[in-house]
């Protein structure tokens, strides 16, 4: 890694000594950084590095506390997202920004010039959308779509703006493999436009295939600058983190015991036009084993999530088991009282409340059993702060959060913190059963490292672990066996070591007997 180069005056964007504080707090401090004409830039850096502040204020979310952006060579102020956008900056946040009640072509029509109609803007959406393989209904209700498609809405509506620098934050956590490639392409005509597009990530693979440079940041402050195509994903990482990441370690978990959690012909109507039905879906997970579901976003996760969680019960009670007890019918605190734990995957305003402690977070998600260790006479006594507190610092200790104060508000820490809190939290109830709904979604290398050898761990002890999701990466780093969802039917589970990609990649397009025939034959 290279000393960070100083400001040219071709560049597009400069920022020079930029600083953020809260408080006495330096989020950024003294920043430079610049991105020349169709640049292609990484940011990267550990979860509360500061990337989301340094960002936050080039597109006018927050105000810089000292220190100057240059654009095009003459400095200028950006005092709102509106600003910025004139300026020529668009963004796709991480956490989207999106009022559930509005359609899709609604809410692009938010951030665009109030004179376009709503027919052009759904007209241009739609052309938008599938020129660029990112498939979206501008008549859809924001409420009824997936994560993975809420995402795609952020992305056109920012390509819709015709920005000169585009920021991206973990654009393609939530995109299949193929989408991402498309989405690649996207950025390929942008640069090849001459513009610009400063790209966060924590996919290292990622930052090496399409950026042309990299800024590393770490604890808020430039530690480097480098080329990624001539590093690896371990000296990218190795820069962000100051030392080396810790793979996970899966030895240990090959030793199955009694059923913990199953689905027999589970079924379950789409509660909406836009939701997804799961047919006939049936699947065991063991004590010791950890069953990960794969699948492109959309195709019944969330809906499988909250039929296990106990967040939408069923008609069919014994559709569901939990340490054989039927519960399909139950409440998610039935199930908690029975030994299960379950972690959503969006963390803010379901994992967790922004704009409460951790602490108090902590005793909402407990229930009443567990909860009467936080307070005094009995399950409707008064809070007992200071073991309440003293528990939040445990969990934070085992799963290494950083946050700003002893007992800051949830919403207060970084994307990825918050995340080990919250199965921190989960975990500290040492759960038979644990559910777990992409657990390191926009988490950075290190945290998601902490984060499945946590769930790899609870396997080992015995417990049952499910955990959905859509990165391939994580399923073959933490499986014991894979089953794959696609259009709400769950393919067959097979052992982690017979799957490939292409195995995967089969029963996501729906090939279940061919893919599952060429594993079973492995087998």
């Amino acid at each position: 890694m290279k000393p960070h180069d100083m400001s040219r005056p071709d560049a597009l964007l400069s920022v020079r000594k930029l600083t953020k504080l809260f408080g006495s707090f330096a989020a950024c401090d003294g920043i430079d950084i610049e991105i020349q004409p169709g640049e292609i830039h990484a940011l990267l850096g550990e979860n509360g590095a500061g990337k989301s502040t340094l960002v936050k204020m080039l597109f006018g979310v927050l105000t810089p506390s000292a220190g100057q952006i240059v654009w095009k060579g003459q400095p200028v102020r950006i005092g709102s997202p509106g600003e910025a956008r004139k300026t020529g900056i668009g963004m796709v946040f991480q956490h989207f920004s999106l009022f559930e009640a509005l359609t899709v072509a609604e809410n692009i029509a938010l951030s665009l010039d109030p004179g376009i109609s709503l027919a052009r803007i759904s007209d241009e959406a739609a052309a938008l959308s599938h020129a660029y393989g990112l498939p979206l209904d501008p008549k859809a209700h924001v409420a009824d779509l997936s994560v993975g498609e809420r995402q795609r809405i952020e992305i056109v509506r920012a390509l819709l703006q015709n920005p000169q620098l585009i920021i991206l934050d973990e654009p393609t956590s939530v995109l299949t493999p193929q989408e991402a490639d498309r989405l690649f392409e996207t950025l390929a005509k942008l640069k090849a436009e001459g513009r610009s597009v400063l790209y966060i990530s924590h996919r290292l693979e990622e930052v090496q295939r399409i950026c042309d440079r990299a800024t590393v940041l770490r604890h808020g402050k430039v530690t480097g600058a480098c080329d990624p195509k001539r590093e690896t994903p371990a000296s990218l990482a190795r820069m962000m983190v100051g030392n080396e990441v810790a793979t996970v370690s899966a030895a240990g978990t090959t030793t199955r015991g009694d059923v913990l959690l199953q689905a027999r012909n589970l079924n379950v109507p789409a509660r909406t036009p836009f939701a997804v039905s799961l047919k006939n879906l049936s699947l065991t997970v063991r004590s010791g084993e950890v069953l990960a579901i794969a699948g492109v976003a959309g195709n019944g996760q969330s809906e499988l999530f909250d039929a296990l969680s106990g967040e939408y019960p069923v008609a069919d009670n014994d559709a569901i088991r939990i340490r054989d007890h039927a519960v399909g019918a139950s409440g998610i605190t039935a199930r908690r009282l029975i030994g299960a734990s379950f972690v959503p995957e969006e963390r803010h305003g379901h994992a967790a409340v922004t704009g409460m402690s951790l602490s108090d977070n902590l005793v909402l998600a407990r229930s009443q059993s567990d909860r009467r260790a936080f307070l005094t006479g009995g399950p409707l006594g008064i809070i007992r702060h200071k073991i309440v507190r003293e528990a939040a610092k445990r969990i934070s200790a085992a799963m290494d959060v950083r946050k700003s104060g002893e007992d800051p508000p949830a919403g207060s820490l970084s994307g990825g913190n918050l995340q080990k809190f919250i199965v921190g939290r989960e975990l500290d109830r040492q759960p038979s059963v644990m559910i777990v709904n992409q657990p390191t979604w926009g988490v950075d290398a290190g945290a998601a490292s902490r984060i499945r050898q946590a769930l790899v761990d609870l396997a080992k002890s015995g417990s049952a672990v499910l955990v959905i999701s859509q990165d391939l990466d994580e399923i073959f780093e933490v499986a014991t066996e894979i089953a794959v969802i696609n259009e709400g039917r769950l393919s067959n589970a097979y052992p982690a070591q017979d799957m490939t990609r292409e195995k995967i990649g089969l029963l996501m397009g729906g090939a279940h007997d061919k893919a599952g025939a060429e594993a079973q034959h492995a087998h």
